[in-house]
C-alpha cells in the first residue's frame, strides 16, 4: 500500500479502494438489494390491484387469483433477493476488513523507530481495529440502511404519481427537505462524534499498554496510580459518548415530530380525494401505504446518515493517525533487491567514527543470499 498517505483525509476514497478490489461481489450485492427494494415497493401496488379486483365482486374470481399470485411472487422474490444479498455480503464485507488490516499493518511496519517512540502500541492497535470495524459498519449501513430507503422513496413516489400528481410532488419536496435538513444537522455534530472516537481509542490504548507492561507496573507499585489514571480516561470517554448520543437523539426526536404531522396530513388528503370520487379504494390503500413508506424511508435514511457520519468521524480519526507518510522510504525508481545466489563480502574493512574509537580493523566477512548475521560486542 505505497499510496497510503493520500487517503489520510479521504475516508470515502479509502473505502472505495477496497470496493474496487472486489467489484463483482459488491455489484451482486447492490443488484440484489435494488431488485429486492423494487419488489417490496411493487408489493404495495400488487395489494392495490388485489383490493380493486376484490371490489369488482365474485364475478372477477379469476382476476382475484391472478392478483393473488402476482402478490405472492413479489413477496417471495423480495425475501429471497434480500437473503442473496446477505449471503454474498457475509463473505465480501468480512474479506474487506481482512484486506485493510493487512495493508495497514504493512504500512505501519515501514515506519522508522521515531514513529513508534512517539505513539503507544496499544493506541496503534486500537486504531487498526477501529478502522476495520468502521469500514465494516459503513458498508453494512450503506447496503441495508441507505441504499434501500433511497430506492424505495423514488419507486414509491413514482407509484403515487399514478394516484395523485400533487401528492407525489408534495412527498418529493417534503422527503427531500427532511433528508437534507437532517443530514446538515448531523454534519454539524461531527466534532462531537470525532471527540468520542478519539476518547474511545485512548481508552483501548491505555488498557493494552498497561496490561502489556503489568510486570513493570507491579514492580514499581504503580497499580493504584494506573487504575486511577484509567478511570479518568474512561470518564472522559463516557462524557464524550453521552454528548454524541444526546445530539443524535435530539435529531431523532425532531424527525419523529415531523413524521407524525406529515402522516396525519397524508391520510386526511387521501380520504378527501376518495370522498370526491377522484380515487378508488385501492388507490387510498396505495397512497397511504406508499406515503407512509416514503415518510418511514426518510426517517431510516436520515438516521442512517447520522450514524454513518459518526462512523466516518471514527474512521477519519484513525486514518489520520495510521496513514502518516514514512520518514524513510525507497526512491520511487529504486530497483528491487535481487537474491539469486548473490553474496556480499567484506575484505579487510576498517572503520572509525570521526574523532571516535576504532570500530572495525581488517574485518573479513562474507554474507550469503538470505543470510542474517548479527555483530555484537563493544
Amino acid at each position: 500500500m505505497h499510496d497510503a498517505p493520500r487517503y489520510v483525509d479521504r475516508p470515502l476514497a479509502f473505502i472505495l479502494r477496497y470496493v474496487r478490489l472486489r467489484t463483482f461481489s459488491h455489484a451482486v450485492i447492490v443488484a440484489a438489494v435494488l431488485a429486492a427494494v423494487a419488489c417490496s415497493v411493487t408489493t404495495q401496488y400488487g395489494l392495490k390491484y388485489l383490493v380493486d379486483t376484490l371490489a369488482s365482486g365474485p364475478a372477477a374470481a379469476r382476476g382475484v387469483w391472478l392478483a393473488f399470485l402476482f402478490l405472492v411472487l413479489l413477496i417471495a422474490a423480495d425475501n429471497l433477493l434480500w437473503r442473496l444479498a446477505g449471503w454474498v455480503a457475509s463473505f465480501t464485507f468480512v474479506r474487506v476488513t481482512g484486506d485493510l488490516r493487512s495493508d495497514l499493518f504493512r504500512h505501519l511496519t515501514g515506519h522508522s523507530p521515531n514513529y513508534f517512540a512517539d505513539r503507544l502500541p496499544g493506541m496503534l492497535t486500537s486504531r487498526i481495529t477501529v478502522t476495520s470495524n468502521a469500514v465494516y459498519t459503513i458498508e453494512n449501513m450503506l447496503a441495508w440502511n441507505v441504499l434501500p430507503p433511497c430506492v424505495a422513496t423514488l419507486a414509491a413516489i413514482a407509484f403515487v404519481m399514478t394516484v395523485s400528481a400533487p401528492m407525489a410532488a408534495v412527498l418529493t419536496v417534503v422527503g427531500g427537505l427532511v433528508v437534507f435538513g437532517m443530514f446538515r444537522l448531523a454534519a454539524a455534530g461531527r466534532q462531537l462524534h470525532h471527540e468520542f472516537a478519539n476518547r474511545a481509542a485512548a481508552v483501548d490504548g491505555e488498557m493494552i499498554d498497561v496490561i502489556s507492561n503489568m510486570p513493570l507496573v507491579r514492580a514499581f507499585s504503580s497499580l493504584g496510580r494506573e487504575r486511577r489514571r484509567l478511570d479518568l480516561t474512561i470518564d472522559r470517554e463516557l462524557a464524550a459518548r453521552r454528548s454524541s448520543l444526546l445530539y443524535l437523539e435530539k435529531l431523532r426526536i425532531l424527525h419523529a415530530l415531523i413524521t407524525v404531522v406529515l402522516t396525519i396530513g397524508l391520510l386526511a388528503w387521501a380520504i378527501a380525494l376518495w370522498q370526491r370520487d377522484e380515487i378508488t379504494t385501492g388507490d387510498v390503500v396505495l397512497a397511504c401505504t406508499l406515503g407512509l413508506s416514503v415518510l418511514h424511508a426518510t426517517r431510516d435514511l436520515a438516521v442512517a446518515l447520522v450514524d454513518i457520519i459518526q462512523h466516518f468521524s471514527r474512521l477519519s480519526e484513525a486514518l489520520a493517525t495510521l496513514l502518516v507518510p514514512h520518514d524513510l522510504r525507497d526512491h520511487p525508481e529504486a530497483a528491487p533487491l535481487m537474491r539469486f545466489g548473490s553474496s556480499v563480502e567484506f575484505d579487510r574493512v576498517s572503520f572509525q567514527h570521526p574523532g571516535g574509537r576504532q570500530v572495525f580493523e581488517n574485518l573479513n566477512l562474507k554474507l550469503g543470499a538470505g543470510q542474517r548475521i548479527g555483530l555484537v560486542g563493544p
